[in-house]
């Protein structure tokens, strides 16, 4: 039922994913040492980014799409021209670089190292180091990433705990510790702030309500049953209303938020899915692998495949209005249970 594209060409495990350039384009990083930029109609490199001499562990491009920042674990930081493929600079780190992400504003990088556990903030154009955080966790940093106001950096670690450190104040303003049982391996913003995704080894994935600044572990949304292992990784679409995640399982599951449950599995990877992205308009996924491809699913008629249709069914489910946000959710109903009156992020 699900019609996908296979695309081939890094040699290596592909570490990240995401769709660019009005979502006409994908690029991609890998353990082969080279990033590559897709052409999405066509299915096949169009650039190629070869400078790094170690596995690249995560790629992002700038918000105006003329830029690409990477991390490797030659313990470098880059920032590369997308016109000419030439880097603009580099930044050396004391060890391994894990995971690296730039601001909504393009003003900031940030990157985390596993030398001393550290996060190192970035000016993206002068390529100075801002902050240089040491210790901020007690094991390796998996993931870093801004939120999309700018203004925190959220960081996870082999640790098991969630890290928000405030830009301004350049302190640690949110510490979860017992969120996750296990190795925490992504997190994600939804495109509001309001809410951060976190993926984990304990084959879980947790939403947060972190608009209030009060932070509790037994508030947060669990969504489980998607993988039959450990979840790698995690990403929100643009209105929020799905969440993708992939794991070592060799699944990618995408999640209706408001109802917190399981919606379609896809299946097809021959190894551990590493990474995963959906397209502004939610008709494609995209997920990397340790089979070194990426695919290209299209999900568009998702809402119409016959087991969605029974799973809703099954969970005899009616659209509602939430009282707090007064947006329309999936409001599943039970005999043992009251009424629902507000979404999954408002509860």
């Amino acid at each position: 039922q699900i019609q996908f594209k296979v695309l081939r060409g890094h040699s290596d495990t592909v570490s990240t994913c995401h769709f660019c350039f009005e979502d006409t384009k994908i690029l991609s990083c890998s353990y082969d040492r080279t990033m590559k930029l897709w052409d999405v109609e066509k299915g096949f490199p169009v650039c190629v980014f070869e400078e790094h001499t170690a596995p690249v562990s995560e790629c992002n491009l700038t918000p105006d799409n003329r830029r690409i920042i990477s991390s490797s674990y030659d313990n470098t930081v880059k920032a590369w021209d997308m016109e000419t493929g030439k880097t603009l600079w580099t930044v050396e780190h004391e060890g391994i670089v894990t995971s690296c992400n730039i601001s909504g504003d393009g003003r900031s990088v940030v990157s985390g190292s596993d030398k001393e556990n550290s996060i190192y903030v970035l000016d993206a154009v002068s390529a100075t180091v801002v902050a240089h955080i040491r210790g901020h966790h007690k094991s390796t940093i998996t993931r870093c990433c801004f939120d999309p106001g700018n203004q925190r950096v959220t960081s996870v670690s082999y640790d098991k705990t969630i890290k928000l450190w405030d830009m301004i104040s350049q302190s640690t303003s949110i510490t979860i510790n017992e969120g996750h049982s296990n190795v925490i391996s992504d997190c994600c913003f939804a495109s509001d702030g309001h809410y951060l995704c976190t993926a984990s080894w304990d084959k879980s994935l947790k939403i947060w309500n972190i608009k209030t600044g009060d932070v509790s572990c037994h508030d947060a949304v669990s969504l489980n049953q998607g993988h039959d292992g450990s979840v790698s990784s995690c990403l929100f679409s643009q209105d929020a209303s799905l969440l993708v995640s992939g794991g070592y399982d060799k699944m990618v599951t995408i999640w209706d938020t408001d109802t917190g449950c399981k919606k379609l599995s896809l299946k097809g990877h021959l190894d551990w899915v590493t990474d995963v992205a959906i397209s502004k308009t939610k008709n494609w996924v995209l997920s990397a692998s340790k089979d070194s491809t990426v695919r290209l699913w299209n999900v568009a008629k998702m809402d119409q495949f016959p087991s969605v249709i029974e799973i809703r069914k099954a969970r005899s489910s009616k659209i509602v209005q939430c009282e707090e946000c007064e947006k329309p959710f999936l409001c599943l109903q039970c005999s043992d249970c009251e009424t629902v009156s507000k979404c999954v992020f408002c509860r």
